[in-house]
């Protein structure tokens, strides 16, 4: 039996979700990052230590929505927009040299499990848009890059907010993987 939308709007979430595109489902992965997104944001709000962050991530919650519609829709997100995440991905970097020296397991307080979130939903968004391309459904460049980087912030943003607040990661050695020193290209493990 093959599903079907139902005649009757009150029974219908979104107009795609019958679709057995991939597309949709990167869709789905970046609302759900917008709003996990926006779950953060609240949780700083107030909190002049986090200021700067707070208004980043007010900043970049609607380019989360250009992101999501940036495939089936026009094209929302572009080189721009990757220079300006990149010059918050150094800002937060430079906050956070030499702290991170391999995995750590994902701990702190709220805002912070939530950005953990965000980064997963990253990953799942990254994945989708594979899952499109290879469907043969064209995804700009622009696209898979920005949310890679955007991964990477948001595991550096959880670090900033642990080390203004003292808390350190515990560090992760795994038992199924072979450690290795990261090369200096390599910003993060997670």
């Amino acid at each position: 039996m093959t599903l079907k939308k139902s005649k009757d709007i009150r029974e219908l979430c979104y107009p795609f979700i019958y679709e057995s595109s991939p597309l949709c489902d990167h869709e789905i992965i970046t609302d759900e990052m917008c709003t996990t997104l926006g779950g953060a944001i609240y949780e700083l709000e107030g909190d002049e230590r986090f200021q700067d962050i707070y208004d980043f991530l007010s900043l970049l919650q609607p380019k989360i929505f250009n992101l999501n519609a940036s495939i089936r829709g026009k094209q929302a997100i572009f080189e721009k927009d990757i220079e300006w995440l990149a010059g918050y991905f150094d800002r937060y970097q430079e906050e956070i040299a030499g702290r991170i020296k391999g995995f750590v397991l994902p701990r702190g307080p709220r805002p912070v499990q939530l950005l953990h979130s965000c980064r997963s939903q990253a990953k799942k968004a990254i994945r989708a848009m594979v899952a499109v391309d290879a469907k043969g459904i064209e995804v700009p460049d622009e696209l898979h890059r920005f949310a890679n980087m955007l991964c990477n912030l948001f595991f550096r943003l959880t670090v900033v907010i642990n080390g203004r607040l003292g808390i350190k990661e515990p560090e992760y050695v795994s038992k199924s993987y072979q450690s290795r020193p990261p090369s200096k290209r390599h910003y993060e493990k997670n």
